[in-house]
Order: C-alpha cells, then structure tokens, then sequence
C-alpha cells in the first residue's frame, strides 16, 4: 500500500521525538509535515530542537531538515497529509480542546497525547486491546460539531494506566469481573517531559507526588471499561480504585503493584496465568504493524519484571506481569511493567491510528 501522509503536532518535545524514532520506518505512515509552537517556526527541525534532543538513538537524518511549521498556520500545511498526532499541550485545556477540534474542523483525524478531550462525552478514549467498538461515536462527533467525513478527535488514556488495565480487561472478558483495584505506580522521568530527563534533582530521589496523577488513574478506566449505547460512552463504575502515583529515577518504563478484588469467583493462580498467557484482541487479530504479540507477558522469576530489562517487551507495546501470588488482604497481587513513551504515548497512537485506517476512518 501507498504510505499515508502523516504530521506530529508538537514535534520538538519528549513525545514528538518519539514519534519521529517510531515513525522513521513505520511500513504504513510517512511523517511530511512536523509543527511546534511559533518559537520554532521557521527553523528547520535540527534547528529548532537544538541540544533537546533526548532519544536513546541519534535523530533520523530524513528529519533534520524539514522545515518547522507553526502548529496555528493551517494554510501550510502539506496538502498530502491525511492524519496528525499531537504531543501539543498549550495553556490550558481549554485551549488544548479548541486546538484539537480546529485541526479536526480542517478535515484531519487527529490523535491526541493529551490529556484535555479525555472526559469529552463524544470524544473515544482508547486502548486498542479493550474498546475499540468506542471508534463508532466518532460519527456522532461529526454531526454534532459539523465536522468533515475525514475529521474527528480521538485520545489515549494516561500512561500509567496502560500497565495493567489491559489484564484486568482479559480477566474481566474470560468471566471474572473485578471489583476492587488498588494499584501503587512507580514512574518515570520520561513522564516528566524534558524538565524530568534533565534536572538533576530528579535522578536522585522518589517524588511522592505527581500532580493530578492519582484522580487519573481513578477515573479514566471507567470511562475505557464503559460500554456504548445510544450514540454516548457511559462509564462503568462497577469498578473501584484507588491510587498512589510516585515519580522514581528511572529512565522509561511506569511500574505498577496492583492489588485486586473479584466481584465473584476468584480464578486461581493457574487459571489467571493461561488467561493473560492466551489472550489477544482485535490489534492482534488485525495483525496491525504495532500490535504486540503477544500483548501480555508472564514472568516466572520472583525478581522480574524489571525496568532495565523488560521494558522493552514487544518493541515497548507489550504489558509485562511478574510476582503474580495470593494476597493477605485482597485476592491476588501482581506486579506490572509497560513502557510509558511508547505503549504509554507514542506506540499506543500509533496502534490507535493504524487502527482508524483498518476500519476505514481515515479517508
């Protein structure tokens, strides 16, 4: 197939050089267009990113020297581009929402890193490996905001959610719904943007807060684990959370020690093991260029996972599960590892935007 044309809004931080490491032989899309804020504009991207750049690989030389375009300059942009995905957070959310509709008001998909349209009633919040039947309320978004055929607004969730949620779905599809989750998570610098890469400060303590990252993890998996019905998303409370989100001085990779409690039968260990061992979703079934496989990994040694060495699981799309064991107070516990600027960001929009093209969304 002729490659899709594709721009990344917010190209010169953390996430948008990610995109570029995962884009640069991705057999689907080809990245044309590459915008920032108007402090870039102008400047070809080796340019404007300067000494910023944070990759563990060297940048792409098919990017250095592409010009900048300011993200507000639609006129510029490249008539060939049929899907953009933003790493852009501005002042406000507010401001983050408009900015995204605007693009989808111009006729191009955009799939968003942030954060701001996450509770948006008719925007999807998606994990490919859990509700992609979410994608249908994109025709409701169209009519409702006047929107072309070809525009709409789709988000992923936070990072850190990405590490377990994915489980609790395969156990909740094989009949064992969960009804209490208490989940600790341990993450990364790269989290943090550019300031949790850079300052030293970071690299030698644990921050025992995140702002805002706890009410995160709490609330966004009703809103995934909801069912749709009547053109609306209506979340599903049947699940209860709580959190406790630390930043720790590691590079990449969200650590999380999930405690859970059945709402009914409790599989026992082995059951639980074969269930997470043989489960696949329609990424897999698709056979999509990102799609893990498989998506769940089980670890046997009692000292794994482990960032160093398993964040990289399925090129950074695979969630990693070790010290699975019965708990004194819950049902069982686990230990969960994802890569949080791949699967968490970059990887887990891409998945989403390969995704949008298999079902005919991206025209």
């Amino acid at each position: 197939m002729k490659k899709i044309a594709v721009g990344i809004l917010g190209a010169t931080g953390v996430v948008g050089q990610k995109y570029l490491r995962l884009l640069a032989d991705h057999p689907w899309f080809e990245i044309v267009d590459l915008a920032a804020s108007s402090r870039s504009a102008g400047k070809t991207y080796a340019e404007a990113v300067g000494e910023r750049w944070l990759m563990e690989s060297p940048m792409p030389d098919e990017f250095r020297d592409i010009p900048v375009r300011d993200v507000t300059d639609y006129a510029a942009i490249p008539e060939e581009v049929k899907l953009f995905f933003s790493a852009t957070e501005l002042q406000d959310k507010q401001a983050t929402r408009d900015f995204e509709f605007a693009y989808a008001e111009q006729g191009y998909p955009v799939v968003s890193n942030s954060s701001a349209n996450r509770w948006t009633s008719d925007v999807p919040m998606i994990i490919p490996e859990i509700n992609t039947d979410h994608l249908e309320i994109l025709r409701t978004q169209q009519k409702h905001r006047n929107f072309p055929r070809s525009g709409f607004v789709v988000v992923k969730p936070n990072c850190s959610v990405q590490s377990y949620l994915v489980a609790i779905h395969a156990l909740r599809e094989a009949g064992y719904p969960v009804e209490e989750v208490l989940v600790n998570t341990l993450q990364a610098l790269s989290g943090a943007g550019y300031r949790g890469l850079t300052e030293p400060e970071h690299r030698i303590t644990v921050n025992p807060l995140i702002p805002g990252e706890e009410e995160k993890t709490e609330k966004e998996p009703s809103k995934i684990l909801g069912l749709l019905e009547d053109n609306k998303i209506i979340p599903d409370y049947s699940m209860d959370m709580s959190a406790l989100c630390t930043r720790v001085p590691v590079i990449d990779g969200h650590t999380a020690l999930v405690y859970l409690n059945f709402a009914e039968e409790v599989p026992d260990l082995d059951t639980i093991k074969k269930i997470w061992s043989e489960f696949e979703a329609e990424p897999q079934t698709l056979k999509l260029p990102s799609a893990p496989e498989p998506p769940i990994l089980i670890m046997e040694a009692d000292d794994r996972p482990q960032v160093h060495l398993d964040v990289s699981n399925g090129a950074g799309m695979a969630v990693t599960i070790g010290r699975l064991a019965e708990d004194k107070f819950f049902d069982i516990r686990f230990v969960a590892l994802s890569h949080n600027t791949v699967r968490g960001a970059a990887g887990g929009a891409i998945l989403t935007a390969e995704l949008l093209v298999e079902k005919g969304y991206v025209i």
